[in-house]
């Protein structure tokens, strides 16, 4: 039952992230820097506190007890993490938007899942999971062989992906905000993707690294709740000074777009639709939010171990995939492209299942 309650909130946080960017779509006459940051301030900076608020009592006293340096490698890792997430479009700009995102969401989960685990082999932790766990039990090779599995997946949508380029001939997109021709540089591309999904699985680094204020916040509630299992909310202090790494990087970045570009003025601009326009920014940000609220959810039940960041990025790949298909993203294309998306959809389907059982040979 704990494995089957994990998966389920790991598909809410991943559908909450594959969807997020739909009411970014109603924002009517801001540029991309002004929308993306003022959902980014609910994201990073008003709903995480508010979260902790809810269901973490005296949260902010636990963040001020904890040693300086973990809070600076807590810090420190949301900070590359929103690094890998600027660099993205980077890497869709030079190796176009199937093979640039197949790149960098695949190093993002390999090295997300797989990193800690290698690291706690070399500094053993009571409870966590080593690679040598992984590679030498059953459960941990089938995970492993889920790992594998959603891979492919990701490999098929990729090649679906650069299908459908070849045959509407489109324009790459900037996920950053600008429409661009993709500027083809396999060296420089390949360069950069690994760059972004390096830093944008330090999300999950830094959860491990912030894992003491989250441990902290689970023995108070087992304190009051014996016998109930693990915390399910403990993660939500340790988020807060994940976002605000992240924060940091996106905050600079869309400030020097609004400077460059001139976009200042679009926060006052009445000549649009001011009222609605945040109020859409602000229930993307806070969707946005929700990935990781689940995922702390989900990973309570699983543990922060590969299992639980191989299920968040299926899932978000998952449902990312499935808006495509609802919102008719593949129409016009070959029947030969459409059966490879669906095909790589459907192995991503498998490597959760996979993965769910292999937690519950766990």
């Amino acid at each position: 039952m704990q494995v089957i309650l994990g998966i389920f909130y790991h598909f809410v946080g991943g559908f909450a992230s594959g969807s997020f960017y739909i009411p970014f779509k109603k924002v009517k006459g801001w540029a991309w820097e002004t929308y993306w940051i003022i959902g980014g301030l609910f994201s990073w900076l008003i709903v995480p506190p508010l979260a902790a608020f809810l269901t973490i009592p005296d949260f902010f006293s636990i963040i001020r007890s904890t040693e300086g340096a973990i809070l600076g490698y807590t810090y420190l890792f949301g900070l590359l993490w929103g690094i890998g997430g600027l660099t993205y479009g980077l890497g869709v700009r030079y190796l176009g938007v199937s093979l640039g995102s197949s790149i960098i969401l695949g190093l993002t989960m390999v090295l997300g899942a797989l990193i800690p685990s290698v690291y706690y082999n070399f500094f053993p932790k009571e409870g966590k999971d080593t690679f040598s766990m992984l590679v030498s039990s059953q459960w941990g090779l089938t995970v492993l062989a889920g790992l594998l599995i959603c891979i492919l997946g990701i490999v098929l949508c990729g090649r679906a992906g650069t299908m459908k380029e070849k045959e509407l001939k489109t324009a790459g997109v900037d996920p950053h905000g600008n429409t661009v021709k993709t500027e083809y540089k396999f060296g420089l591309g390949l360069l950069v993707s690994i760059i972004s999904g390096v830093l944008s699985a330090c999300f999950n680094y830094a959860i491990e690294a912030g894992k003491s204020m989250a441990e902290i916040a689970n023995a108070a509630w087992k304190a009051d709740h014996p016998n109930q299992g693990e915390f399910l909310f403990q993660n939500n202090v340790t988020y807060i000074v994940i976002l605000w790494g992240g924060l940091t990087t996106n905050l600079i970045w869309c400030m020097f777009l609004n400077a460059r570009n001139k976009t200042f003025g679009d926060y006052t601009n009445r000549k649009t639709p001011l009222l609605s326009n945040y109020l859409f920014s602000a229930l993307a940000g806070t969707t946005w939010f929700l990935q990781f609220f689940f995922y702390g959810m989900g990973e309570s039940r699983l543990g922060n171990g590969a299992s639980s960041w191989i299920l968040h990025m299926a899932f978000i790949i998952l449902i990312a995939n499935l808006w495509g298909i609802i919102l008719k993203e593949w129409k016009g294309v070959s029947k030969k492209t459409v059966n490879t998306i669906i095909a790589g959809i459907a192995a991503i389907i498998a490597a959760v299942l996979v993965v769910g059982y292999g937690n519950s040979l766990k």
